[in-house]
C-alpha cells in the first residue's frame, strides 16, 4: 500500500462509473448509523438492518426500503459489505463475535467496515481476526456530526488495505464528502483520534474567547461575524458560536460521548508518550459538564463552565 493518503472527494472524476447497487447491512441505528443507512437505500443498495432496540428497525424499515433482521448475522448473512456503527469497543465485539455476530455469517471476500469510534487496538483485532476468514476489513470512523450523518455529507477517515479500501469507498460515497485512506488497520482510528484532540482544544478556546468578549462588553455577533473571516476562523466558530452565546445546547455531538471518545485518545497517549495537555485538562472540564447534568448537552456547553455560578 503507498505510504501517501488516498483521498476521494465525490465529484473528482466525472468519468468514474456509478455504483453500482450492492447487498449491504447496516448494524446499529444510532444517530448516526440511522441517516446512513437511509442513505444507502436511498442510493439503490439493498439494505439489511439490525439494531439492539428492535423497534428502531422497525422504525427505519417504515421510512426507507429495506430489510428487518433479528441478530447481526442476519443481517450480514449474503452482503456484499456490513457496515457498523455502535457505541464503544465493547459493543462492536458484541454484534462482530459469537454466533449471532456479524462476522461469521460473512461470505469469503465480503468487507466488513466499522464506523464506530473505537480503539486503534480494536481495528487491528478486527482486522486479524476478518483475515482468518478472507473478509476484508475497513476502519472507518466518521467527522460531522448528527447534520453531516443526515445530509450524507461526512467525512470518512479510513484504515486498511488498498484493495478493500477501493472496494468500500463507492458505497460509503451514499453519505460522505470525503473518504481517505490514511493507512493500514487502525490508522483510521488514530486520525479520528487527531480530530478529536484539535476539537478539544477549539471549543474550549472558543468558549473562553466568547467569554471574555461578554465580559468587556462587545457585540458578540459583529466579533464572531469579524474574527471568523480572519486566522481565527473555524467550523466551530460558524457552526457553533452564535448557539453558544445564545446558551443553545440541546443538539449536536453529546458530552458523553465526546469524554467516551477522549478517553480512548488519553489511553493511546499513555501508549504512545505523546504529551497532551490541553486535552487532558478539557476532557476535566468536560467531566465538570457531564456533573452540572449536562452530559447530553453539545461539546460546545464548555462555556458554561466559564459564567459565574449564578447565571449557569
Amino acid at each position: 500500500m503507498s505510504d501517501d493518503p488516498t483521498s476521494y472527494q465525490p465529484g473528482d472524476s466525472p468519468t468514474e462509473p456509478a455504483q453500482e447497487s450492492a447487498d449491504v447491512a447496516f448494524i446499529g441505528l444510532g444517530v448516526m448509523g440511522y441517516p446512513m443507512a437511509g442513505h444507502l437505500a436511498a442510493s439503490g443498495h439493498r439494505v439489511a438492518v439490525f439494531n439492539r432496540t428492535a423497534s428502531v428497525t422497525q422504525r427505519w424499515c417504515g421510512e426507507h426500503p429495506g430489510r428487518v433482521a433479528t441478530t447481526p448475522a442476519d443481517a450480514a448473512s449474503g452482503a456484499e459489505f456490513v457496515f457498523m456503527c455502535v457505541g464503544a469497543d465493547d459493543d462492536v465485539r458484541a454484534v462482530t463475535y459469537g454466533d449471532d455476530g456479524a462476522l461469521g455469517a460473512m461470505s469469503e471476500g465480503a468487507v466488513l467496515v466499522d464506523h464506530t469510534t473505537a480503539s486503534a487496538d480494536l481495528a487491528r483485532e478486527l482486522a486479524a481476526a476478518c483475515a482468518k476468514r478472507d473478509v476484508g476489513f475497513v476502519d472507518a470512523p466518521v467527522s460531522g456530526g448528527e447534520a453531516g450523518a443526515q445530509g450524507g455529507v461526512l467525512t470518512v477517515m479510513c484504515g486498511g488495505t488498498d484493495e478493500h479500501f477501493e472496494r468500500a469507498r463507492p458505497v460509503m460515497d451514499a453519505y460522505a464528502r470525503a473518504v481517505t485512506l490514511i493507512g493500514g488497520a487502525g490508522a483510521g482510528q488514530l486520525t479520528k483520534m487527531v480530530n478529536q484532540i484539535c476539537i478539544a482544544g477549539l471549543v474550549q478556546a472558543l468558549s473562553e474567547g466568547l467569554e471574555f468578549g461578554r465580559r468587556a462588553d462587545l457585540d458578540l455577533d459583529a466579533v464572531l461575524n469579524t474574527i471568523a473571516q480572519g486566522a481565527a476562523g473555524s467550523w466551530q466558530m460558524s457552526n457553533r458560536g452564535t448557539t453558544m452565546k445564545a446558551d443553545e445546547f440541546d443538539f449536536g455531538f453529546a458530552v458523553d460521548w465526546m469524554r467516551k471518545d477522549l478517553g480512548i485518545v488519553l489511553a493511546e497517549a499513555q501508549r504512545n508518550g505523546a504529551p497532551l495537555p490541553v486535552t487532558s485538562l478539557v476532557d476535566q472540564f468536560y467531566k465538570r459538564v457531564q456533573e452540572l447534568g449536562g452530559g447530553r448537552w453539545d461539546t460546545s456547553s464548555l462555556i458554561t463552565l466559564l459564567r459565574p455560578l449564578e447565571e449557569r
